[in-house]
């Protein structure tokens, strides 16, 4: 079964909107953990607008799945994953001042930097996992970096999905049939939700995990954060 991580960032903006601890970001994360999330996943920025690194001493004794910490590989990122030891640290080309994610690694470009940071997280025993748009090319000279695994970004596929599935969704195939093909373990986030996650699942079904936050802690305000997690993982069920 493909793995449901709940990125509990926007938790963590709607605390800071106003201060003080309302909502607790770490009794969500435990919840969503009781609720049936395989895993949490964090993206401290450097600005803290959202998850601070605070948060990420806080959470990390209280995870007992699969924590995965996200951002760019500055130097106080590197620092913060190398102290508290994540069971898996995704790398994403953000800009400070983005909104949000909206690209993958170039990773011919930036190939040397990326096996620099990999192999000093790969030398504790943390797993690794790199963000890419779905570009086999791109995938396939994510290998040589050293990752353990490619996260294919998808909001292409989120944004084309009701119009025309079928297209949308076979840049994705292709680019995680080469994931496979050089033996890449595979992850997948951004704007996946009630709508389109289980075709995307029945479409790649070897994708190990994925990462969703925004539309999850959306639909929770509806329908209840116990409620929303299991209609998720209803959606990965293949069987």
């Amino acid at each position: 079964m493909i793995k449901l991580s709940v990125n509990i960032n926007k938790i963590a903006t709607l605390r800071n909107a106003r201060g003080g601890n309302i909502p607790d970001v770490q009794k969500v994360a435990v919840d969503c953990q009781r609720f049936g999330a395989q895993g949490i996943t964090v993206h401290p920025r450097p600005d803290e607008r959202h998850i601070r690194y605070k948060d990420v001493e806080l959470l990390r004794p209280l995870v007992t799945t699969e924590f995965n910490i996200e951002g760019n590989p500055v130097p106080s990122f590197i620092d913060l994953v190398l102290k508290f030891k994540p069971d898996q640290v995704t790398l994403v080309p953000d800009d400070p001042t983005q909104l949000t994610s909206d690209h993958g690694w170039d990773t011919i470009k930036h190939q040397s930097f990326l096996q620099d940071v990999i192999g000093r997280f790969k030398e504790v025993g943390i797993r690794t996992s790199i963000f890419v748009d779905p570009d086999v090319k791109m995938v396939e000279h994510a290998k040589l970096t050293g990752t353990d695994r490619v996260e294919l970004y998808t909001e292409g596929y989120a944004s084309g999905y009701l119009k025309d599935p079928e297209k949308t969704i076979a840049p994705f195939v292709e680019a995680a049939k080469a994931a496979r093909e050089v033996g890449l373990e595979l992850n997948a986030g951004h704007d996946l939700n009630l709508d389109n996650l289980h075709f995307f699942a029945e479409n790649i079904p070897w994708v190990k995990e994925v990462s969703i936050g925004h539309a999850l802690i959306t639909d929770a305000l509806y329908l209840g954060l116990q409620n929303t997690i299991q209609l998720y993982l209803r959606a990965l069920r293949l069987d």
